[in-house]
């Protein structure tokens, strides 16, 4: 039986020591180190080159969508798993364009967890259930949903309460560009306001407030 070597990147020791535990019972995983932050991940990857990196998204210091990218860009024939309670798609999207092979959830079952590593291995691409039905809906989504960064960054002061004036000053764009932001902003939400834009938006999940 082939082996394949890991390492876990998780801030949590408890949750560390319950995949080590989990891990070990399975003969062809082998374990060759565990880091708490994004930083000691990168270290340990390029270091002891795994053919599998189990990666939490939310550490303290660097992040794990930061590390996955490091460690890719280092390490390209490095397969990183996502293993995470976060399921949203502004946690999925950039996890996966930094080259994550696979994004699984802490809520999956034993034997998906090993099936997914194993598939990892080999390069192939996993991914959650839950997480894929997310991406299929976010890819069907009407066009017109799709704001660009700097619409939802508009977006968001209106949200926020500020005027073309305000908004121009913090985007450091002039008022005119402002205007024409919100023009399409409103052609794509198909509302002719801003408060409806923005009611829309946080329906639809365009938009979220703190």
């Amino acid at each position: 039986m082939d082996k394949i070597h890991l390492i876990i990147a998780d801030d949590h020791p408890v949750v560390r020591n319950g995949l080590v535990g989990m891990l070990e019972s399975q003969p062809d995983l082998i374990i060759l180190g565990e880091a708490s932050d994004g930083e000691a991940a990168v270290h340990l990857a390029t270091t002891l080159e795994p053919q599998v990196v189990l990666m939490d998204l939310r550490m303290p210091g660097m992040d794990g969508v930061t590390a996955i990218r490091e460690i890719k860009k280092r390490c390209p024939d490095i397969h990183i798993l996502v293993l995470t309670t976060y399921d949203s798609d502004s946690d999925i999207l950039p996890a996966i364009e930094a080259g994550a092979t696979g994004y699984l959830l802490k809520d999956s079952s034993r034997e998906d967890l090993f099936g997914a590593i194993r598939a990892a291995a080999r390069g192939e691409s996993v991914v959650a259930p839950a997480v894929t039905a997310l991406l299929m809906e976010r890819m069907r989504a009407p066009a017109e949903e799709k704001l660009s960064i700097r619409e939802l960054e508009v977006l968001g002061l209106v949200s926020e309460g500020a005027s073309n004036a305000d908004i121009a000053d913090r985007l450091h764009i002039s008022q005119a560009t402002v205007k024409s932001h919100l023009v399409h902003i409103f052609g794509k939400l198909g509302v002719s306001d801003r408060t409806a834009a923005v009611t829309v938006a946080l329906q639809r999940g365009i938009l979220h407030l703190d």
